[in-house]
């Protein structure tokens, strides 16, 4: 018997964090909140950000606004995960998506300093 196929798998969450409307920004909290998804939604956002970086135009401001957007909505449990996506790569896709986690401030919270 083959397993069963991962739901959502990395290609579905890439391509809901690339078109990033009201439906798909619902269909990545309802990820975000089971932790038992969390290393599809973090495969589903490397797919995504390989394939920006791929791509023939580079929308930074896109990229910058899922990962301030991200940056806001994670649980404090993504947060450390969700930079080290961001710094997994010295790409402009990478980086633009880092600049947009910085803006929201997610880290800082879930870590604050004492």
């Amino acid at each position: 018997m083959s397993t069963p196929a991962a739901f959502p798998d990395r290609d579905t969450t890439a391509a809901k964090l690339s078109s990033f409307g009201e439906a798909e920004q619902a269909f990545v909290k309802l990820l975000m909140e089971n932790p038992e998804q969390d290393e599809d939604l973090m495969e589903g956002l490397h797919r995504h950000l390989d394939l920006a970086a791929e791509a023939r135009f580079l929308n930074t401001l896109k990229l910058e606004r899922v990962g301030e957007w991200l940056g806001n909505e994670a649980p404090p449990r993504l947060q450390m995960r969700l930079m080290e996506v961001a710094r997994s790569s010295q790409h402009a896709a990478y980086q633009a998506f880092r600049n947009g986690l910085i803006k929201s401030g997610g880290l800082q919270r879930a870590f604050p300093k004492a």
